[in-house]
């Protein structure tokens, strides 16, 4: 890492879904509760239901951004793309089942090295959440959830496109009255520093799944494991 490349940085912008929320750990149990009140399914199990479920929610967020469907919901996109999952998947379910399985989104808990991370980085920098989800559904989860009071909280809702459409970027840099340089986005998912790098950010790739970044020329400026790794990048 070049620290010229983020000594103007003042402000780091989360993602909170799958970087600071740990979604597998929270969803996968109640998925496999969901499985088992769901005839001939012994040979599936929630992991399994997981993999598929993400890939179809990134498709549903592609679909609305590619055909200016505007921002149709965090939590309405999950369910959708669950519908898809388990219809693809052939399991005979019932829609108070799924309604009853959205619930789990209310008690997502923070991955272990979240909270004290956000408060060392707090001392250096202004945290802000930047997310796909609904505006007052973060601000439940910040309260409640994490526990940790941010600068801001911006939500793609707001932008009326989902990442990674620049829209959203360009939303937080503008709200912040900052120039996007000043600015390093934090996720655990490429196309998030993908977009947010094109958009003129800078990017700290959490590489919580151990997974590949994107071919593009838009590279996080940090690449790293887990948030005590990026505190020590970040010197704090």
């Amino acid at each position: 890492m070049s620290s010229s490349r983020i000594e103007n940085v003042t402000t780091l912008t989360f993602d909170i879904f799958g970087t600071v929320l740990d979604l597998a750990g929270s969803l996968i149990p109640p998925l496999d509760d969901l499985l088992n009140q769901c005839p001939n399914t012994e040979q599936l199990n929630g992991k399994d239901v997981w993999a598929q479920w993400r890939h179809r929610q990134r498709i549903e967020q592609y679909q609305d951004n590619l055909l200016m469907l505007g921002h149709s919901g965090y939590l309405n996109v999950k369910k959708r793309a669950l519908l898809y999952t388990l219809r693809s998947m052939k399991v005979d379910f019932k829609t108070t089942q799924i309604d009853e399985f959205m619930h789990s989104y209310n008690d997502l808990i923070p991955f272990s090295d979240a909270i004290t991370s956000l408060e060392k980085l707090k001392t250096k920098f202004k945290i802000v959440m930047l997310s796909n989800g609904e505006h007052s559904y973060l601000e439940k989860l910040a309260a409640e959830n994490i526990g940790i009071e941010f600068d801001s909280i911006y939500s793609a809702e707001t932008a009326g496109q989902f990442k990674p459409h620049p829209s959203v970027y360009r939303l937080a840099a503008n709200s912040l009255n900052l120039e996007p340089n000043q600015i390093m986005m934090v996720a655990a998912h490429s196309f998030d520093i993908l977009g947010a790098r094109h958009s003129g950010y800078r990017g700290a790739y959490v590489d919580r799944y151990d997974l590949p970044y994107d071919e593009s020329k838009f590279i996080p400026d940090i690449t790293v494991s887990n948030f005590d790794e990026l505190c020590q990048e970040l010197k704090v």
